[in-house]
């Protein structure tokens, strides 16, 4: 009996002293748990009057916007509309908006680029590209607003763009759907012959803040994903990957995958732009069209696992990388090595007309991490280390450039498709924060129905293990982002007072109504808390046309405070556009629409916001 209940006592304390010993684990993980995360939110932690160090420039597919967060709190600051028009800001309503989306209701913007001066970002300028519709837009980042699109001819979507030389002589735009030049009706059957991949070479005027279309490279038939310029000695050169060499047309995910290589295609731009300057061009309908394959010395290809996603130059521009998402493994290439190969004339042989370069004596390395399958995009720290976001596998990979060696793999959230590190593109990336853009988020956030949000990773690099911060949901979709230090961009607070632009009236006083024949211009003012059309009418804020005038409203925010942004609604008219501080704008429409309309205030400015409406009277057609 004393046996029995001693056992049974011992019993007892051996459980209690198993349950204590679990317990207080369990509590030392919850306290070390918490601990971490306490340590993880003081690291993205902003407190209020101070500022985040970066800010992220993020694609947003296609919605055709640009999303702008700042790291590392990873906040939502802006969206600026960029392809797609933007009822909250009258973004594609106003006269020059309107004008530069030429009646595009949508584009599928995947790649940011900063404008750069000696491979650094310079914070001036961000260019993007519309896969969907074969544009280019440049945004302002004094003012973040859209300032340029223009179209682009012969092109077959252009998803390798938008990739910026070291000091923005050009920004180059590969394109991923080959086509016949002009996008001209011809058979498949004729794909091999009258097809044509084009990369357009595209220059942009700062001070008038304009693109050109400097010149066109006529390619090969293949596709071409992702591209990147060269750095420092290999500044003159392109780099883009490529797929679907098996000339395939239907069935691409089964007949596009054959080949166990695909390439990437190397091109001296700078060559090209000697040719073209020289005269040595073909013209097609009034664009510069040139074929590489014609000027000795401008294009090449290397072999490359096949059906590659991203290539990205190493900072110091010595290596290039070329991520296999089929073939789960990075390859460093050596651009002294290719060089060398060229001025050796060491080729393999030719693939529709391009000298093949050996991959064997041009490739550094293959970087295969057990486990890690699908990767896509390459970026970089100041220590001389990659990282690589792995799709299929949710997870981002850290390894040494120089030896190979993996150094660390963290998990991502899920299905990251491009990272972002910050400066990652420059020869001077700042090796503090890494971002990645994923595709899915499943059940990370609370459930918006079917279709989850995408989501972004936030991971701290600066030390030799990555540590993952955290997921944030982003608008859709993440593609390619870009991350400069916030100072470097200096955005203005109101638009400077200017006496001499066009259209712009700095007094209530001189607001006024001038009427030529059946077009009627209104240069007005907006002001906390009212319209004023006609200074000289007993009803300053109400303007009477006739059904059928072609109407202007130009409007003037004379309100010079920062922050005080004024709306310009038209009820019944579907029309809408905002006037920030200091900036003149134009409304232009026709007045097809006999009856009454109110004017008010979109954009809330003032305790007597509600009061700040007029009236657009429109007399019946006699």
């Amino acid at each position: 009996m004393w046996k029995r209940t001693m056992s049974g006592v011992l019993g007892i304390a051996l459980g209690l002293l198993v349950a204590f010993l679990f317990f207080a684990d369990v509590n030392h993980k919850e306290q070390a748990s918490s601990a971490d995360n306490k340590s993880k939110a003081e690291k993205v932690y902003v407190p209020y009057g101070e500022l985040d160090d970066y800010y992220l420039f993020a694609s947003g597919g296609h919605s055709g916007q640009l999303f702008v967060y700042g790291v590392p709190s990873m906040r939502k600051i802006r969206t600026v509309p960029v392809f797609t028009p933007d009822p909250a800001t009258g973004y594609g309503f106003d006269k020059e908006t309107k004008k530069m989306l030429d009646g595009y209701t949508w584009g599928d913007f995947h790649h940011p680029a900063i404008s750069e001066t000696k491979g650094d970002y310079d914070g001036e300028f961000l260019f993007a590209n519309d896969v969907g519709n074969n544009r280019i837009a440049a945004v302002d980042l004094s003012t973040f607003h859209t300032v340029d699109i223009m179209k682009l001819p012969n092109m077959g979507g252009p998803h390798a763009g938008v990739f910026v030389t070291e000091n923005t002589e050009y920004i180059a735009m590969p394109t991923r759907f080959s086509r016949p030049l002009g996008g001209e009706y011809e058979s498949l059957d004729n794909y091999k012959e009258k097809y044509k991949g084009v990369v357009s070479m595209v220059q942009f005027d700062r001070k008038a803040k304009d693109f050109d279309l400097a010149y066109q490279i006529a390619l090969p038939p293949w596709s071409y994903d992702l591209s990147d310029a060269g750095k420092k000695e290999s500044h003159d050169w392109l780099v883009m990957t490529t797929y679907n060499t098996e000339f395939a047309t239907t069935n691409m995910e089964i007949n596009a995958s054959q080949n166990d290589r695909d390439y990437i295609v190397m091109i001296n731009w700078k060559k090209l732009e000697k040719e073209v300057e020289k005269g040595n061009y073909n013209d097609f309908e009034g664009q510069k069209l040139i074929d590489p394959r014609d000027v000795k010395g401008a294009i090449y290809a290397i072999p490359v696992a096949k059906s590659p996603h991203g290539v990205d130059f190493t900072p110091d521009g010595k290596r290039f990388i070329a991520s296999g998402k089929l073939a789960p493994m990075m390859t460093v290439f050596s651009f002294e090595k290719a060089m060398k190969a060229i001025e050796n004339d060491n080729f393999d042989d030719e693939k529709f007309g391009i000298k093949t370069l050996p991959y064997e004596e041009v490739m550094e390395r293959e970087v295969d991490p057990p486990g890690a399958l699908g990767p896509l995009h390459t970026q970089f720290d100041d220590r001389g280390n990659a990282f690589n976001t792995m799709f299929i596998s949710s997870e981002v990979v850290k390894w040494n450039i120089d030896s190979g060696e993996v150094i660390d793999r963290q998990p991502s959230y899920f299905s990251p498709g491009h990272a972002t590190a910050a400066g990652g593109d420059t020869v001077n990336p700042d090796g503090n924060w890494l971002i990645a853009g994923n595709k899915l988020a499943k059940d990370n956030f609370l459930s918006v129905g079917p279709s989850h949000p995408e989501s972004m990773d936030l991971y701290d690099i600066s030390g030799e293990k990555m540590e993952h911060i955290m997921a944030v949901p982003t608008d859709p979709e993440p593609h390619y982002s870009q991350m400069i230090k916030a100072d470097k961009i200096n955005p203005i607070k109101v638009y400077e007072k200017d006496e001499s632009r066009e259209n712009a009236v700095w007094n209530n006083d001189d607001a006024h109504i001038e009427r030529d024949g059946n077009e009627v211009h209104i240069y007005g003012t907006a002001v906390r808390s009212k319209f004023f059309f006609d200074a000289s009418s007993d009803r300053p804020d109400a303007v009477t046309v006739n059904e059928g005038d072609h109407v202007f409203f130009h409007m003037t925010n004379i309100d010079l405070d920062q922050d005080i942004t004024h709306g310009f609604g038209i009820l019944d008219y579907n029309l809408n556009m905002e006037m920030q501080p200091g900036q003149t704008n134009t409304l232009e429409f026709v007045a097809d629409k006999a009856g009454t309309f109110p004017i008010y205030c979109t954009n809330f400015c003032s305790a007597l916001h509600q009061e700040m409406n007029g009236y657009l009277l429109v007399e019946p057609a006699k």
